[in-house]
């Protein structure tokens, strides 16, 4: 929603703005699962983990590394093209790879999670906690907002 007495490039210029805030708060979360995912593989019970537990760290790993290059990817688009009027481009691009860094970043969570319900309860607990987060993280970031679009 445009700001009173508001004048187009002053609208973009605060969209780009909010966009690049927001990232900050998502960037740290990817931040510090990445850190806790590459340190993971340098102790001594992880090289003692099954196939399946060494698989889903690495898609941990992958969906961690690509929320992070989809969150910054706008930051650094900003950076690049900032002096060439390209913010409408910026944002209009920019939020849907912010999107799907998100949609990364929860699915890396849940991984990460559900690994751990399995190493600590096994499969069985690994399927239900895993699940419930997945589902937490769809219905708190994408059902909520499309529900409160609607109205």
């Amino acid at each position: 929603m445009p700001e009173p007495d508001e004048t187009p490039n002053q609208r973009l210029s605060r969209n780009v703005s909010e966009l690049l805030s927001e990232l900050r708060v998502a960037q740290a979360g990817v931040q510090i699962l990445f850190g806790f995912l590459l340190s993971v593989v340098f102790t001594a019970q992880f090289r003692q983990a099954s196939g399946v537990e060494k698989s889903m760290h690495l898609v941990a790993v992958l969906l961690a590394a690509l929320a992070t290059a989809l969150l910054a990817a706008p930051a650094a688009w900003h950076r690049i093209l900032f002096r060439e009027r390209r913010r409408e481009d910026i944002l209009r691009v920019g939020n849907r790879t912010v999107l799907a860094g998100l949609v990364c970043l929860a699915a890396a969570v849940s991984d990460v999670v559900a690994l751990i319900a399995k190493v600590v309860y096994g499969p069985i607990a690994m399927a239900v906690v895993g699940g419930l987060v997945a589902a937490a993280f769809c219905v708190l970031w994408f059902v909520i907002p499309a529900l409160l679009r609607r109205r």
